[in-house]
């Protein structure tokens, strides 16, 4: 299953990846959800969300990697209860005046769970990650860190 959205800000591309590498960016990924930062090491930060879906708590565990181009991949620590796999990342590209601004999901559920199960939330997971982001965007760029 691969998901993007995308959208465009009126900030540069160099004010876009410094509000994204700003770790409450990060906190702030998962609204309404409880995280917290877990491990920060070099150009790697690992966090922890605490969620509650279906009538069940759960933890999903997260690794941003930062790369030198300003874009950041991230993948989810898999518990085996749904996903085998799942990746993403989020760049910026100079357009006009501003920057767009790309996220991208793509992962494989196991295979006793038929990924249509677990497409919608997975596309209003990426709705809310996409309006968090552009929320932070607009209130950290230009500030300084």
């Amino acid at each position: 299953m691969r998901l993007e959205k995308q959208f465009d800000v009126k900030r540069s591309r160099s004010e876009v990846v410094a509000a994204v590498a700003n770790d409450d960016t990060l906190l702030g990924l998962f609204p309404d959800q409880e995280t917290e930062i877990v491990a920060s090491e070099g150009n790697r930060r690992t966090t922890r969300t605490r969620y509650r879906a279906l009538g069940r708590d759960g933890e999903a565990t997260f690794h941003f990697r930062f790369e030198p181009d300003g874009s950041v991949r991230f993948e989810k620590v898999c518990d085996g209860r749904i996903w085998r796999r799942l990746e993403g990342s989020m760049t910026f590209e100079t357009r006009g005046q501003g920057t767009r601004v790309r996220l991208e999901l793509e992962g494989t559920t196991k295979s006793l769970v038929p990924e249509f199960t677990v497409r919608g939330q997975m596309q209003d997971q990426l709705e809310e990650m996409s309006g968090a982001l552009r929320k932070r965007i607009a209130a950290t760029a230009g500030k300084p860190a």
